[in-house]
């Protein structure tokens, strides 16, 4: 019967008798995420080997991480000192400005509409695009009324020698407005010759008239 060979025991020195066996826990074992989370790191003052693979050191657990952690990080900023505001005396010159020159306009206008001169008018012509007519025509009759600019109201009134009259009529003038324009159409019909006139009285602000004489004719 054969008797199995006894192998020495292993062991870190020459004669050493108190080695033991250590079993690692299971916080050492390796699995797949742990190995994700290995981190390799250079070992400072090691010379490069000849094959060009640097000797590096596995280190288990959060590595670089825990590193950039515990780095001292930079004091934050001061923050911006808000921008200083203007002293009030220079705000409220800056504001007067603006209002004050309101003020003066509004002023002026009051003063031009309730110290200038009334309405007042100059001329007024009366005219035809057409003197003689034909059968059926209608003549397009206009009267112009000039004035001195000024805002107001016209009140006139047309006749023509039918013994037709369009009865008192208003026009309102604008500031600035110096020409006043007041129509009157004249539809002519039947057979015969007519002579026509028609005749603008401008009754107020002042008394003016004028008249235009027009040819109807139709056989």
């Amino acid at each position: 019967m054969t008797t199995p060979e006894e192998h020495p025991s292993p062991s870190r020195g020459e004669d050493s008798d108190d080695y033991s066996a250590t079993v690692l826990g299971s916080h050492w074992i390796q699995g797949p995420e742990t190995l994700a989370a290995a981190t390799l790191v250079d070992v400072p003052g090691t010379p490069a080997r000849p094959d060009g693979l640097d000797p590096t050191v596995l280190r288990f657990g959060p590595g670089v991480t825990a590193a950039l952690a515990h780095r001292p990080r930079p004091a934050p900023s001061a923050l911006a000192a808000p921008a200083a505001h203007p002293p009030r005396g220079r705000r409220l010159r800056r504001h007067a400005l603006p209002a004050l020159i309101v003020s003066a306009v509004l002023l002026f206008l009051w003063w031009q509409e309730h110290t200038a001169p009334d309405l007042a008018v100059d001329r007024v012509t009366v005219s035809s695009a057409d003197r003689a007519l034909g059968c059926g025509r209608t003549a397009d009759i206009a009267g112009v009324v000039r004035t001195n600019g000024r805002k107001g109201t016209l009140a006139y009134r047309w006749e023509r020698n039918d013994g037709t009259s369009s009865g008192l009529l208003h026009a309102t003038v604008s500031p600035g407005q110096r020409l006043a324009r007041l129509n009157l159409r004249w539809t002519f019909q039947g057979r015969g010759r007519f002579p026509a006139t028609a005749t603008l009285h401008v009754l107020s602000p002042a008394t003016r008239t004028a008249t235009v004489r027009l040819t109807y004719a139709c056989h």
